[in-house]
């Protein structure tokens, strides 16, 4: 008979002998930013997560910098006034695209952090569709050169990543030829590659303002019931020129991240933690069924034990406080 209870006896032995462990490197944290000063609004349904003002989101950044996290996500958040069946804000220097000013003070005030931004239209169109609508059906390939349009202006604010999320085919390819035609070689680019047709993305769409006016988003995002396609998106990605690719959501798709890390050994892949799964795990704690902290360790490892090496979570802030590595 074999033994297995020694390697448990107590945490110093257990940890002694984990085949996984969880570094502060492995996380990006995503905000929400928005227009005004000394904004920091908890949202609705979504706990302990908030929209920041730039002032306030540079507070934040020094806290998360300081406990060891070096690598952010951002997404903005405008009023429904600045948008339109276009979306044009998400591609405009104009003063309400508040996303390019946040690239711009963050890079002046934090250098080392990363900043990935993410590049989609549904925060900014009327309609809450993640490219241009035609007769109430998603044009693909308009859609991209807008895409690319809004990553150049990033870029041009001095963010390290660009991270396409609309899930338009050809976006990974459009963006890098547009990078690279204007002098933003070394921009490099996170692509959603394998974004599926969640029901786990209700609070972030309200976080966001971005839910959709009419029909869903399933003609562009991923069937869930589907591993082979993404592994096929993810090699159209790389082709394209991703420099990471990303499955999402995570903890509910651990076979796809598995099957990505097997299929691709050589290219970083994240995994994104999405709103959904997160409060459901907050909504346990709650309930006083589960310690927050554990509950968030056990799951996000699950997700680097699939195969993720970059992991983005709403709780990356709790978890770098309690990691010593």
């Amino acid at each position: 008979m074999k033994r297995f209870r020694k390697y448990r006896v107590n945490q110093i032995i257990r940890d002694k002998f984990a085949e996984i462990k969880l570094y502060k490197d492995n996380l990006i944290c995503p905000f929400f930013v928005v227009d005004g000063k000394k904004v920091k609004t908890q949202i609705k349904n979504f706990y302990d997560v908030y929209h920041f003002s730039i002032d306030m989101l540079l507070k934040e950044i020094e806290v998360l910098y300081k406990n060891g996290v070096n690598k952010i996500l951002l997404f903005g958040v405008i009023d429904k006034k600045y948008k339109n069946t276009m979306g044009t804000t998400a591609y405009s220097e104009k003063k309400e695209n508040i996303v390019l000013r946040a690239i711009k003070k963050i890079k002046q005030n934090f250098p080392e952090i990363l900043i990935f931004s993410d590049i989609c239209l549904c925060g900014y169109t009327s309609h809450g569709h993640c490219g241009i609508v035609k007769k109430d059906i998603i044009d693909n390939d308009i859609t991209i050169k807008y895409l690319a349009k809004m990553a150049l202006l990033h870029a041009k604010y001095g963010v390290d990543f660009v991270a396409p999320s609309a899930m338009m085919d050809g976006q990974v390819g459009a963006i890098r030829k547009e990078l690279d035609n204007n002098g933003f070689k070394k921009v490099k680019i996170l692509a959603y590659s394998a974004k599926y047709a969640s029901n786990f993305y209700g609070p972030f769409r309200e976080a966001a303002n971005s839910v959709p006016a009419f029909g869903d988003r399933k003609t562009y995002q991923m069937d869930f019931r589907n591993i082979k396609q993404a592994i096929e998106e993810i090699k159209e990605d790389i082709k394209e020129g991703a420099d990471i690719v990303m499955v999402k959501p995570a903890n509910l798709y651990l076979d796809v991240i598995y099957a990505a890390k097997q299929t691709f050994p050589d290219i970083k892949l994240a995994a994104y933690q999405v709103s959904g799964e997160y409060l459901m795990l907050k909504l346990l704690v709650k309930k006083g069924l589960a310690d927050e902290r554990q509950c968030f360790i056990e799951s996000l490892t699950a997700i680097k034990r699939a195969g993720a090496d970059l992991i983005i979570s709403y709780y990356s802030m709790e978890i770098a406080k309690c990691l010593n590595y």
